[in-house]
């Protein structure tokens, strides 16, 4: 009906930019007269490309994730790529489920949030001829490519900065999770080489949210001695212990001050605004791009790759 090659055909679906215009607009009519819908695993048999990207998360409902996974979708359909969004959960506990069903449907790459502990899984994503990208941190050996930034490290640095605003009795709110963990241990090593005495702590579950943060604040009056600065694994904690503090007529930072993680958009929406550890999403969408384009001309990249981060000082702390 285009009166063009089925090869013609076959370069305006996958490359249409290496197509004339004049022969992309009958292709394009043919296309919608037909009801024509290309066959993806067909190409992807013939090919050797799939064109699908699994992109697992352990949740996306008040998560420090959104802005780098949006930006990653937009990304990659701008690339004509498909995006396969699954949710681990916060535990991690339909993550090897998710890697399995992601091989199944031969996708191109695997990106990860966090680093993959499960040995025998880390053996079957190296074995698998797929790019593997371990995103919000570094692993020490990665599977393949790991982008993100070093919990600990971030950590130690929270400890610095309070240490040089004068704060002498840090309490922790830790998430139970690997990342949190991480920071709360840079911390804790940070603050006490520097001759401070090792701070009191509270976990709580994950994923983290507004209510445990009010819950948190009435811990407080357990402790043997008050804390000058609480250290919040989340930006959701941080705001649920500030609104209980107000409203029990505590001023912030004044009687206590406050510091999350993530540098959400409530972060800087708040009042008194939330001191935060910032991690740039949109910054980690591109490394990943980077890599994904790379591969996909057979490029070499670096197994490692530092997004780094920032403590962003406001007003609570």
């Amino acid at each position: 009906m285009a009166g063009v090659s089925p090869a013609t055909v076959s370069r305006y679906l996958n490359m249409p930019e290496i197509v004339a215009s004049a022969t992309a607009t009958k292709i394009s009519e043919a296309i919608e007269k037909t009801g024509y819908v290309q066959n993806l695993a067909a190409g992807a048999l013939a090919g050797n490309r799939s064109r699908l990207i699994a992109v697992l998360v352990p949740d996306i409902a008040q998560s420090i994730f959104n802005d780098t996974v949006e930006a990653m979708i937009e990304a990659l359909s701008r690339d004509r790529n498909s995006v396969m969004l699954a949710l681990t959960g916060s535990d991690n506990s339909r993550l090897v489920r998710e890697i399995n069903m992601a091989l199944a449907h031969r996708v191109d790459a695997i990106v990860l949030t966090g680093i993959v502990s499960d040995e025998e899984t880390r053996q079957k994503l190296r074995a698998a001829k797929v790019t593997v990208i371990e995103t919000w941190g570094l692993a020490e050996d990665p599977i393949d490519v790991s982008v993100g930034f070093s919990h600990t490290a971030a950590g130690e640095e929270l400890a610095r900065f309070l240490r040089s605003r004068g704060y002498r009795r840090p309490h922790l709110v830790v998430p139970r999770s690997p990342r949190a963990e991480r920071r709360a241990g840079g911390f804790i090593s940070r603050w006490t080489h520097d001759g401070g005495q090792e701070p009191t702590r509270l976990e709580v579950n994950v994923p983290s949210h507004f209510g445990q943060g009010r819950l948190s604040y009435r811990a407080l009056a357990d402790l043997p001695e008050q804390p000058d600065v609480v250290v919040c694994g989340s930006d959701w904690i941080a705001q649920g212990l500030i609104v209980e503090a107000q409203a029990a007529g505590i001023r912030v930072p004044d009687q206590l001050a406050v510091t999350g993680f993530g540098n959400l958009r409530l972060a800087g929406d708040m009042r008194p605004t939330i001191t935060s550890v910032d991690i740039d999403g949109a910054h980690v969408a591109r490394e990943v791009m980077r890599v994904l384009r790379a591969r996909a001309l057979d490029e070499k990249v670096e197994p490692l790759i530092d997004v780094g981060f920032r403590v962003i000082a406001r007003e609570s702390a």
